[in-house]
């Protein structure tokens, strides 16, 4: 085996008799070099593409969240508020009441959630930070913050004291109810607007957890989550083992992907489908390999049947073309992947690629494409080159 990389070595660093080998060799190397770096670099934009897309959401989901199996309401115990406030694995946790309601402003209307939250809420989401405008929520007050979203549809400005943001909740009950007594009303003042997506922006106005308690008619120990921020050195399954117990398996405990499902899904197939079309440019960049290395066997038949002459084995030529073609294809995945490297941190540092005349083209430096793209390049070039070495022969070298 040594005999053979050896004379591999000295083939791949020598040049061709022939310059049409030499020019399909070369533009074989290139192929290789361009097409790893490509896929390097579309690896990177798509990580800092979804680390831009799910930003959105690190904004407004918790780490961990609960809620009930059955029905919308989860009624705390002093004991289990208790065992939380003292828990290790909770840094923070906030009660939450989510609710679809209809809200009006100088007769326009609109349905969505109203989102009543404690003083410990941004503390967990750290939703504050992505205020448009205006202030986030004073404890006991009726104060709302919408999202730009709704505040658009609904024309609402921010402390107009002369129209109020009015809140819509149908009374519970049975039977047929007077138009005038079938809601429960209340009014906010609007001190803040949030602007994160146009999904989330059209979905919650965010109001004091008292005053939503008030409106849907909860008692204080009721609400409809319970949302989470682990700890420092605690992992999410210790916290959703302890809650699991605690709440002794009644309600249904969510992680920040599995309240976006749909979303992490639709990420995962876009990035396979951009890796599975990379690694068809990377293929037919390696049929060019497959190409030269024949016509490299071609031409070296003369000496391969005076190695075969001199005892050399027929396994032993054919992994000079196999440890020819892997040193071609490593070298060039090398270079490649040093070139991505390169032009991400270029574009990291210098923005070359601007969204914006403000914003640059996120991009994600992460070890563990460099490994996705080495082992791709090398595994498609070792069935390139044992596609083109199998040509070797006893039949092939003696006629």
């Amino acid at each position: 085996m040594n005999f053979s990389l050896y004379i591999a070595k000295r083939y791949s660093v020598s040049f061709s008799k022939s310059t049409a080998i030499n020019i399909i060799t070369i533009i074989a190397s290139l192929g290789i070099v361009v097409s790893t770096m490509a896929l390097f670099v579309v690896l990177s934009g798509f990580s800092g593409l979804r680390d831009f897309s799910l930003s959105f959401i690190n904004q407004m989901d918790p780490d961990v969240k609960v809620t009930s199996l059955t029905g919308k309401k989860i009624t705390l115990t002093p004991k289990q508020l208790a065992a939380l406030e003292k828990a290790p694995e909770v840094a923070h946790f906030s009660k939450v009441i989510e609710e679809r309601v209809l809200f009006s402003f100088n007769s326009k209307q609109e349905v969505a959630y109203v989102k009543g939250v404690d003083s410990n809420y941004i503390k967990v989401a750290s939703i504050d930070q992505k205020l448009y405008t205006g202030q986030w929520l004073q404890p006991n007050t009726n104060q709302a913050v919408a999202g730009y979203g709704i505040a658009e549809k609904l024309s609402v400005g921010l402390y107009d004291f002369n129209s109020a943001l009015e809140v819509f909740v149908p009374k519970p009950g049975k039977g047929n109810l007077d138009s005038k007594n079938a809601f429960n009303q209340a009014e906010l003042t609007p001190v803040g607007i949030y602007a994160i997506s146009d999904e989330l922006d059209r979905k919650f106005i965010y109001t004091d957890l008292g005053m939503a308690q008030e409106i849907l008619q909860f008692p204080p120990n009721v609400c409809t989550a319970l949302e989470f921020k682990i700890a420092p050195n605690h992992t999410e399954s210790q916290l959703v083992s302890f809650l699991d117990t605690l709440f002794e398996g009644k309600v249904q405990i969510k992680n920040r992907a599995q309240l976006n499902e749909s979303l992490y899904r639709m990420l995962n197939t876009e990035n396979m489908a951009v890796y599975l079309i990379f690694t068809l440019v990377i293929i037919v960049a390696l049929f060019n390999l497959v190409g030269a290395l024949i016509m490299i066997i071609l031409e070296k038949k003369n000496n391969l049947l005076t190695l075969y002459n001199i005892g050399v084995q027929i396994q032993d030529l054919k992994r000079i073309f196999l440890f020819q073609g892997l040193l071609l294809t490593v070298v060039g995945g090398i270079i490649g992947i040093l070139l991505g490297i390169g032009l991400v941190f270029l574009q990291l540092h210098y923005n070359l690629v601007m969204i914006t005349a403000t914003m640059a083209y996120p991009v994600r430096f992460e070890f563990i494409n460099i490994g996705i793209v080495l082992g791709t390049i090398f595994i498609l070039g070792l069935l390139a080159s044992l596609i083109a070495s199998s040509r070797v022969s006893k039949k092939f070298i003696i006629n």
